[in-house]
């Protein structure tokens, strides 16, 4: 019994439970529509700057290396030479896309690994099937694909600008060329479009919206690379619904890295047909 003029003491049972923690705001973060945008023009912004910054490192060696007289038209022909346009690609994609991962990564830290939107999806597909349908989505839809743009282009050809580059570059820069162009590039674009873009989406609008702006935005990206070649757009929009369904699907956005990643294989895949190199 409590004695008079004391407080009673009071059980821990009767305390209310203490209030959970507020997270640290870098941990409250979720992707937001500007700040998808915001990190998809970073991550082409990144591959411009590393890409002039190389080119002009290029032209000064090329402008020390030469004793005589260096012209600018002699400057701007190596810049344009296919080996020298291969290895400026290589270094952009490689250096921007690990840049991007990383600012992902410490945006949303909470998110990187969780599952499901507002998650990132950087996590182990919920059943291991997925990488089987991934194999075959990225075995079938070049193919598919290349149908469907014959027939809307009724038998024009589609230029591309990694295939012309590809093509005509020294072998010794195709395979570097080659790596970052089936490992990081759809390692980054998924995390881009079906990790960031597509849980901002979700935020907003339905999931039928959401993966089909998502995916129409993950095609026009890709048509400056294409020439504007307006039919190449269903089959790039046909390939980036599939991606997301894969995604939501699985809970993760490795098995769309991997059909994204086998799809690119087969695109560059004629690089290495003929081992000549070019002269």
């Amino acid at each position: 019994m409590a004695q008079p003029g004391c407080p009673a003491e009071v059980s821990h049972h009767d305390l209310p439970p203490p209030a959970p923690s507020p997270l640290p705001p870098a941990l409250q973060r979720v992707p937001g529509l500007w700040s998808a945008a915001g990190l998809i023009a970073t991550y082409f912004v990144l591959q411009v700057l590393v890409s002039t910054v190389a080119a002009s490192a290029i032209g000064l060696m090329a402008v020390l290396h030469d004793t005589g007289p260096v012209s600018a038209h002699a400057v701007s022909a190596t810049l344009e030479r296919p080996a020298t346009q291969a290895l400026l690609a290589t270094l952009s994609l490689g250096i921007a896309a690990p840049l991007t991962l990383w600012l992902a990564q410490r945006t949303w830290p909470r998110l990187w690994s969780q599952a499901q939107p507002p998650g990132l999806g950087v996590a182990w597909p919920r059943r291991s099937v997925f990488f089987a349908l991934a194999l075959a989505v990225g075995l079938t839809a070049p193919w598919l694909g290349a149908l469907l743009t014959g027939f809307l282009a009724h038998g024009h050809a589609v230029p591309q600008d990694i295939q012309q580059l590809g093509s005509a570059t020294p072998l010794e820069l195709r395979i570097p060329l080659m790596l970052v162009v089936v490992s990081v590039g759809p390692l980054v674009e998924e995390l881009l479009f079906r990790g960031v873009l597509l849980s901002a989406l979700l935020r907003r609008l339905g999931t039928g919206w959401s993966v089909a702006i998502s995916s129409l935005a993950f095609a026009l990206i890709h048509l400056p690379g294409l020439d504007f070649q307006w039919y190449a757009l269903p089959d790039l929009l046909l390939l980036a619904l599939v991606l997301a369904w894969l995604r939501l699907r699985s809970g993760s956005i490795w098995p769309a890295v991997l059909a994204h990643g086998v799809n690119n294989l087969l695109g560059v895949a004629g690089w290495f047909v003929l081992f000549n190199v070019p002269g």
